[in-house]
C-alpha cells in the first residue's frame, strides 16, 4: 500500500486552519504545529480587550476541531528554524520530517525596531495581549482611586497608535466604556478628564477604505468624543508621556500599538527571497526556491496582476490562499495547478453602536444597516454554534443595558519555583 504523503503546517491561524481542514479525511497525513492550543478569531480582539465578550468565546482548542479527524494531528511547540535540505523542522522539544511544508505563521505587531515601545506599550495580535490590555486599563483606574490622584494630568488617557481598522474599533470601544460603564463602575471619578486619543500618521481613519467610509468614520469618531490626531508621528513612548515628530507629547500610562503588523519569520530559508518580512511565493504559494515548501495568508508575498506589490494582510486572503492549496495538492499527478488571484470581497469597520461602514465591490454603505450587517458576518464567520450563541448573547446583553460582566481582572499567579 503506497505511503501517505506527509504534510507539515506551521500555524493555525486563518491560513493554517483552512488548509488543514481542506484536507481533513483525505490520503494524506497532516501534522499542525501551533505555539498556542488554540485558533483565534482576531477581528474581535478588541471586544475582549475592553471587556465585551469572553477570549474563549472566540478561542477554539484545535484538539476540539480535529477531534474526529482520522489524519490530522497536533502538537503544541514553537518552531525554531528550518532546514530545508533534510527536510526536517526544528522545535524546541523534538524534530518533525515532512514531505510538503506548508508556513502560516501570520503576522505579530511591528514596532518599527523600538524595542522600549514594544516593551511599555500594548500590542493586540493574541489572546493574551487582549487580555493584558483589559487588565491593564481596569487596573489604572482601580489604583487611581485609591492613590486618590488628580484625574485632569492626563495619566489615564488611553492612546491608541494608528487608524486602522483595529485602531478605529477599540477608540469607538472605549469611547463607550467611557460614557455607559465606567462611570457606574466608578461612581466617585470625574470622567469628564479621561481622554481617548486615537493618533494616525494619515490625514482620515481607515486609509485602506474608501473616502465615503473615511469620512464617516472620523464623523463618528467626532461623535462618541475621540480626539483624533491626524498627520502625526509617533517617535517614543517612556511609560509616562507619548513623543511625536511633530514635538507634541501626551501624558498616558495606557497605549495601545495598532501601527502596523510584520511577518513571523522562520530562520532556515533563503533571505533573499524574504520581500518586507514576509516569504516570496509563485502564484501557487510554493516559496521561491524550494520545491516543497509554501507559505500561505500573511506570511505569503505573491505578485499577481492585480496586486503587483502583494495582497493585503487580511483574512479573506489566507482563507482563500489555503483553500487554494488544498485543492492544488489534492489533484491527481498530471492535472494543472491553479494559479491563486484574490478577489476583493470589500472591508468594514465598525465604531460603537449602530455607526459602521462597509465597502462592497459594488455598494458602499454606512451607520445602522452596516453595523447590523458587521455583527451578523462577524456571527456567520465564528466557528461553532455554542459560540456564536454566546457571542450573540453578550451582543443583545450590552445592546440592551449598555453595560456587560466581563471586566474581570485575571492575573496568573507568580509561582517561585526557586529550591530552598
Amino acid at each position: 500500500m503506497e505511503a501517505r504523503e506527509k504534510i507539515v503546517i506551521i500555524g493555525g491561524g486563518f491560513a493554517g486552519l483552512q488548509f488543514a481542514k481542506s484536507l481533513n479525511n483525505k490520503r494524506k497525513k497532516v501534522i499542525v504545529i501551533d505555539k498556542v492550543n488554540h485558533h483565534m478569531f482576531q477581528p474581535l480582539f478588541y471586544q475582549v480587550a475592553c471587556g465585551r465578550i469572553e477570549p474563549s468565546n472566540i478561542s477554539f482548542p484545535f484538539r476540539k476541531i480535529f477531534q474526529r479527524s482520522r489524519n490530522i494531528q497536533f502538537r503544541l511547540t514553537e518552531v525554531q528554524q528550518i532546514i530545508p535540505e533534510e527536510n526536517k523542522i526544528v522545535t524546541a522539544e523534538a524534530e518533525f520530517t515532512y514531505d510538503k511544508l506548508v508556513i502560516a505563521t501570520g503576522c505579530k505587531t511591528n514596532f518599527f525596531g523600538n524595542a522600549k515601545m514594544e516593551h511599555l506599550t500594548f500590542g493586540m495580535k493574541n489572546t493574551q495581549e487582549a487580555i493584558a490590555i483589559r487588565n491593564h486599563v481596569l487596573l489604572t483606574f482601580e489604583r487611581l482611586i485609591i492613590e486618590k490622584k488628580r484625574s485632569d494630568d492626563g495619566n489615564w488617557n488611553i492612546v491608541i497608535v494608528g487608524s486602522g481598522p483595529t485602531g478605529v474599533e477599540l477608540a469607538g470601544a472605549f469611547a463607550e466604556m467611557k460614557k455607559d460603564i465606567l462611570p457606574r463602575d466608578y461612581p466617585h471619578m470625574n470622567f469628564s478628564d479621561l481622554k481617548i486619543i486615537l493618533i494616525s500618521s494619515t490625514e482620515m481613519p481607515l486609509g485602506v477604505m474608501s473616502e465615503e467610509a473615511q469620512q464617516k468614520s472620523e464623523e463618528y469618531l467626532k461623535e462618541l468624543g475621540v480626539i483624533f490626531m491626524k498627520g502625526e508621528m509617533v517617535t517614543d513612548y517612556d511609560g509616562d508621556k507619548v513623543f511625536m515628530k511633530s514635538g507634541n507629547t501626551i501624558p498616558s500610562n495606557n497605549v495601545i500599538w495598532a501601527a502596523g503588523v510584520t511577518g513571523n519569520i522562520i530562520d532556515g530559508l533563503n533571505p533573499e527571497i524574504i520581500i518586507r518580512n514576509r516569504f516570496k511565493t509563485d502564484r501557487y504559494n510554493r516559496i521561491l526556491g524550494y520545491e516543497n515548501i509554501f507559505a500561505i495568508g500573511d506570511i505569503s508575498y505573491m505578485e499577481t496582476p492585480l496586486y503587483p506589490a502583494g495582497h493585503p494582510q487580511v483574512a479573506n486572503v489566507a482563507i482563500n490562499q489555503g483553500k487554494n492549496l488544498a485543492k492544488n495538492i489534492l489533484l491527481n499527478s498530471g492535472k494543472e495547478w491553479k494559479e491563486y488571484e484574490y478577489k476583493d470581497q470589500g472591508s468594514l469597520a465598525t465604531i460603537g453602536k449602530h455607526r459602521a461602514v462597509v465597502d462592497l465591490p459594488n455598494f458602499k454603505f454606512q451607520g445602522v444597516l452596516a453595523w447590523y450587517f458587521w455583527m451578523f458576518l462577524h456571527l456567520m464567520l465564528i466557528l461553532s454554534v455554542r459560540n456564536k450563541l454566546a457571542v450573540f448573547f453578550n451582543w443583545m446583553w450590552s445592546y440592551i443595558n449598555r453595560d456587560s460582566s466581563l471586566r474581570l481582572i485575571i492575573i496568573p499567579n507568580k509561582k517561585n519555583n526557586t529550591e530552598q
